[in-house]
């Protein structure tokens, strides 16, 4: 079996430029983070730069056994710090410090390793990724853009979105069939906000999942007495920014 060949079916695409890679690390400010978590290190391109920051430790999560092995033998100074593991089922709770996280973000599970992050919010303090320039744009997109949207909102409740730069397919093999883009992540000092924290998600999903209406429609998913006057109701989900859908819940926490 040929462990060198990206997978398909991973949604594998390696990075073959150095000088990328070594701008990806160095967007990574992990002096205060107590680890750095690379997600899917692939062909070790960026995890080479990682584990030279002796600082801070580092550990890199990579599903695909045949990457593992590879890196293994690739890395064989980094004993117990390269895992063969999922991290969309990955227990940060044994990190009791800071985590910040960096990866090539494989594209076909990108929005649920950010989901992921999101749970995980009160640890991870950091992200620095690369993903799809399309969703790069989604995740950066403020209020009244097209591209503005669920996780753009929820990762903006608690995070500082930087659209940091581009990346052309030529770079990577394969080339993938779209253009990638690198953001960073910045936690804020928002710790908790100022809402049922749960009853926000609900009503960010439901209110993009019928974009087109305004959210006095919307909201008919959550709560079927709506007799509450307030202009946002009137507006369509993509009017409102952070702050706004946090005082959407408050008036919709007390109607139910």
């Amino acid at each position: 079996m040929d462990n060198s060949r990206p997978k398909k079916s991973l949604g594998q695409h390696f990075l073959r430029d150095e000088n990328i890679a070594r701008k990806i690390v160095g967007f990574l400010n992990s002096e205060k983070a107590g680890y750095i978590i690379e997600i899917g290190p692939g062909n070790g391109v960026l995890t080479k730069y990682i584990f030279a920051r002796k600082e801070v430790p580092s550990v890199a999560v990579e599903i695909d056994p045949g990457r593992v092995e590879f890196l293994r033998n690739e890395f064989p100074g980094m004993e117990g710090q390269i895992i063969h593991g999922d991290f969309l089922k990955f227990d940060l709770s044994a990190f009791k410090s800071p985590v910040a996280v960096i990866g090539n973000f494989p594209y076909n599970i990108s929005s649920q390793i950010f989901f992921r992050i999101l749970e995980n919010r009160n640890i991870i303090t950091e992200v620095v990724c690369m993903i799809q320039k399309e969703v790069a744009e989604r995740l950066s997109a403020g209020p009244g853009k097209k591209t503005y949207g669920i996780l753009s909102v929820l990762l903006q409740a608690y995070y500082n979105i930087e659209y940091l730069f581009s990346v052309t397919p030529e770079v990577f093999y394969p080339k993938p069939k779209v253009h990638s883009a690198v953001i960073r992540l910045k936690r804020n000092k928002i710790n908790e906000l100022d809402c049922d924290e749960n009853l926000f998600f609900r009503i960010v999903k439901a209110c993009f999942n019928q974009r087109r209406k305004t959210i006095r429609n919307s909201m008919k998913k959550i709560t079927d007495s709506l007799v509450a006057t307030s202009d946002l109701l009137s507006k369509r989900p993509e009017q409102l920014n952070v702050e706004q859908f946090v005082e959407l819940t408050r008036l919709i926490q007390s109607t139910i």
